[in-house]
């Protein structure tokens, strides 16, 4: 499966977060949980410098929970404070608000000796797509501040948001990579959504993601599909999948499409239970 994906509002917004750096205090670089390296887009430690930055781990209540904190020491080793949240419901906000304190503070102090005192926080929170930036712009300002969907790419154009916490964001639309040299990065962004399912072949990218967590997490497969795993490949077992949960076309055969959505719509709501796919050492 090759996948590449870069529209042209992609490269727009390249651009536009590249102008936009001046006006902004520190960079919420957003990441998803579950795959912390394929949701970081190589681009933007090229394109953000050395402009102070918080790496957010959104999603972190559907990842491992002992892989959220070796994630969280990995980054915090390589002097990039980041913090895990549940943008959805809250949690881990009011450390990100005392993170982007801490990592402004010497700019601030400066200010402050210039006699101005109490200047909003301004950050520019970046992110490939789905990975949650509107969800935590809502909860940031406890109302709709920004629109959101289930669907990548819903945010177009950038603005600006006064939220608590004396922060006032820049949202930026999420933006990928030209090419994903490695294709387990872009395998890892179909399974989250990142990608538009529409582009994908749903019944192979169900097939790897079967694959996957055979050898990972064996038991949620077992556990949530109640299949038997020993000796089978990853077509039987979502054949299996695909009979146990009714996806039958006439004929009695596998409508593999539905089975495979089930599948990865599983993942995605966390009804499987709690998944990492990468590990920093692989």
């Amino acid at each position: 499966m090759n996948i590449n994906w870069y529209p042209g509002h992609m490269k727009k917004t390249k651009e536009s977060i590249q102008n936009n750096l001046k006006l902004v205090d520190v960079i919420f670089e957003l990441i998803d949980a579950r795959i912390p390296y394929s949701s970081r887009n190589p681009m933007i430690d090229m394109i953000v410098g050395d402009k102070a930055r918080v790496i957010i781990l959104n999603k972190s209540d559907l990842a491992d929970s002992k892989v959220n904190i070796i994630w969280q020491d990995f980054f915090n080793k390589s002097s990039i404070p980041s913090v895990l949240i549940d943008a959805l419901k809250g949690k881990g906000i009011d450390k990100l608000i005392s993170l982007s304190n801490e990592v402004t503070s010497e700019k601030r102090l400066a200010y402050a000796k210039k006699g101005v005192k109490n200047l909003p926080i301004r950050a520019m929170i970046i992110g490939i797509p789905n990975v949650g930036k509107s969800t935590l712009i809502n909860t940031l300002t406890e109302r709709r501040g920004a629109k959101t969907g289930n669907k990548p790419g819903i945010t177009k154009s950038n603005q600006w948001i006064k939220t608590k916490g004396n922060l006032e964001l820049l949202d930026t639309p999420g933006i990928l990579w030209p090419k994903f040299e490695d294709q387990q990065v872009g395998l890892n962004l179909a399974f989250t959504g990142a990608i538009k399912d529409e582009i994908l072949d749903v019944e192979t990218l169900a097939l790897r993601f079967i694959e996957d967590m055979i050898k990972i997490y064996p038991e949620l497969l077992i556990d949530r599909y109640k299949v038997n795993l020993e000796d089978k490949t990853a077509l039987e077992i979502l054949d299996s999948i695909g009979r146990i949960r009714g996806c039958i076309v006439k004929g009695g055969e596998i409508d593999y499409t539905k089975a495979g959505n089930i599948i990865l719509d599983d993942f995605r709501k966390g009804n499987m239970g709690r998944i990492t796919l990468e590990l920093p050492e692989s």
